[in-house]
């Protein structure tokens, strides 16, 4: 198996099909919008004029809220968390949902991070600036991050800023697994991985 060569001194962590998950059925959704299949539906909305747009935007949002109402958290998901909990570690979120989608999300699975970015907040994933804007906020190196996700953006959003990418499978194989720094089946795989350290004082 493998492991984790150090403690970061902070996780940041995608949302949907990382945390909790989300049954978003994104070729059903972007023909609602007339959104071409190989294009992202984040980039293809916001070509669309205001009107057209809006309208785009509210579909969307409605399909996120009616998703967050029914998700759960994934197989580790509050294990890992208490655990850097414990080690007081630094946590974030960096999602592409919208902040009501995701709001919703955290306080139905009662996920304990506070500090959530989400498309509203900047440039929508595979861009970094969120993960830039976290590290700048902590204070600490990006090389001493890690950000951990389910999908091809999160390996690319990672390596743009500088971080560790951590990449969770759940048994799927993946093309781009050896862009990532590490590769985990799902949360609980991520946390037996990790170093043991002594509890913080």
């Amino acid at each position: 198996m493998q492991h984790m060569k150090q403690m970061f001194e902070g996780f940041i962590f995608d949302l949907d099909g990382t945390l909790v998950s989300s049954s978003l059925d994104f070729t059903a959704l972007k023909a609602s919008i007339n959104c071409p299949l190989d294009e992202d539906i984040l980039a293809f909305m916001e070509q669309l004029s205001g009107p057209q747009r809006h309208q785009a935007e509210q579909i969307v949002v409605a399909a996120e809220l009616d998703d967050a109402q029914q998700c759960t958290t994934l197989h580790g998901t509050l294990a890992l968390l208490d655990f850097l909990l414990l080690q007081q570690v630094p946590m974030a979120i960096v999602t592409r949902n919208s902040q009501l989608a995701a709001q919703c999300k955290i306080e139905q699975t009662q996920l304990p991070i506070e500090l959530v970015l989400t498309r509203g907040d900047g440039p929508a994933k595979p861009n970094p600036s969120s993960l830039t804007h976290i590290s700048h906020t902590w204070g600490i190196a990006p090389d001493k991050l890690a950000y951990i996700g389910d999908h091809l953006y999160d390996v690319q959003a990672a390596n743009r800023a500088g971080m560790q990418s951590v990449l969770l499978t759940f048994g799927q194989k993946k093309p781009y697994e050896a862009q990532a720094a590490y590769c985990f089946t799902d949360p609980m795989h991520m946390l037996k991985s990790m170093p043991l350290l002594p509890l913080c004082a």
